[in-house]
């Protein structure tokens, strides 16, 4: 049986050999590859065409990388749109000055970043915005002056505690002169570390009741939501 294509073979068997891809010829004349693959069999192309071809290919496959890359950041753009929009829903039912709401949101932060083993309230973090939470929060709804919060630092090896005492002292509005050690983890050195780590800072405010509260808090809504 003659294939419907038949009539295209030596324009398409022409092509071949003045060196287009099978894609190429495909696109041109609508005909299948594997049709096409039968035909060119016995089709020698030169060295200069083989390399020719090859190039094209590594041509194409980076610029369908490109447009690929390019599809993903769009559609992650697209997500991260969708997820903020979602958020702020969220948040705009929520009552800023709501002292129930911050214990609650408080009590969270707490049970995954605060001390539980010490009689004391403290957290500790490398993150400025979650430590600035739990100072604003714990002057809100507890009365606890920024002032009045102990400070420490634990550092890399290769890192300034002056300069990163006065870092944080700024980043939290807290004085300089609340910070009153400063831990060096021994094991990085002679590793270097990226500009943007500060340290890890931990906040005191040497009290064992807010923890206890927190703590119940927490503890208390997740045995309510689990019923």
């Amino acid at each position: 049986m003659i294939s419907k294509w038949y009539e295209l073979k030596d324009r398409a068997t022409k092509l071949r050999i003045a060196g287009h891809s099978l894609r190429d010829v495909e696109s041109r004349l609508r005909i299948p590859k594997s049709t096409l693959s039968g035909w060119f069999k016995n089709v020698h192309l030169t060295r200069k065409q083989k390399n020719k071809l090859n190039t094209a290919r590594l041509n194409a496959l980076k610029l369908a990388r490109v447009k690929a890359v390019r599809w993903h950041n769009a559609q992650k753009k697209l997500r991260l749109a969708e997820a903020e929009k979602q958020a702020k829903s969220v948040v705009s039912k929520l009552t800023p000055g709501n002292k129930n709401e911050l214990d609650l949101a408080l009590s969270f932060l707490y049970l995954g970043e605060g001390f539980k083993k010490t009689n004391e309230t403290g957290l500790g973090n490398s993150d400025p915005l979650i430590l600035k939470f739990f100072i604003q929060a714990l002057n809100k709804n507890y009365g606890i002056a920024p002032n009045k919060i102990k400070c420490e630092l634990h550092l890399r090896a290769d890192q300034n505690p002056q300069k990163l005492k006065k870092y944080w002292s700024r980043e939290l509005q807290i004085p300089i002169k609340n910070f009153t050690s400063v831990s060096i983890d021994k094991r990085t050195l002679g590793k270097p570390t990226y500009d943007y780590y500060k340290g890890v800072c931990v906040l005191r405010c040497g009290t064992v009741a807010i923890q206890r509260r927190l703590s119940n808090i927490s503890r208390l809504y997740i045995d309510k939501i689990l019923k």
